[in-house]
């Protein structure tokens, strides 16, 4: 899970820091992207990608890379942003953010996926399921998920008819079914499609 890092110290790297976002897919809530500085420790924590371990994992292991790594950044777009600028420009622009609060700044960004991040200005490697081959981008992906499920578990005392708690603005069953009894909430994307729901949309899902 660190060649990708070992190849880039190799290269002459000497700050490697990965990125990743989490929420591009949900009908609601923001999209969260954090970035992590490599330290060799974090390939003893048996760091994964977010979506291959449990909740209660998840939140064991941010701790262990918060006392790992030499820094950690969050970035956040928020739903009314999403749809302004698509769901794709959101993603790249919390991954900017999480990246420029850095410090120190890396001479080097793992990108989760197929896109370089526009706004940062450095050497970067995008790699395709990134979170499954590189221990800082999977350390990333970790930060970002907790982070956005912490703020969709907020909402839900909030907005109790759509189970955020449960669901963290996924389009499952009962979101879906919630949507089609009440109105969207105002951290519903307007820009995605409700499957029919109430207050419908112009865009996809996103993934």
């Amino acid at each position: 899970m660190d060649s990708y890092e070992k190849q880039a110290l190799a290269d002459g790297y000497g700050i490697v820091a990965g990125v990743d976002e989490a929420g591009r897919g949900p009908l609601a809530g923001p999209v969260v992207a954090a970035a992590v500085i490599f330290s060799p420790g974090l390939t003893s924590f048996g760091i994964r990608d977010s979506k291959k371990l449990s909740p209660a994992r998840r939140e064991r292991v941010v701790f262990d890379i918060f006392k790992t790594s030499p820094a950690v950044g969050v970035g956040v777009v928020w739903p009314e942003e999403v749809d302004r600028i698509n769901i794709l420009r959101a993603a790249l622009k919390a991954m900017g953010a999480a990246v420029t609060k850095l410090s120190p700044a890396p001479d080097i960004l793992l990108v989760d996926g197929p896109y370089a991040v526009d706004s940062i200005h450095m050497p970067q490697k995008p790699i395709i399921s990134g979170d499954s081959l590189s221990v800082t981008i999977a350390a990333a992906s970790i930060i970002a998920k907790t982070t956005r499920d912490r703020i969709m578990r907020a909402y839900h005392s909030l907005y109790p008819d759509f189970n955020f708690v449960k669901n963290k603005g996924y389009g499952t069953p009962d979101h879906i079914s919630a949507l089609r009894a009440v109105p969207p909430s105002p951290i519903h994307r307007r820009s995605f499609s409700y499957g029919g729901g109430g207050g419908g949309g112009r865009g996809g899902r996103g993934r």
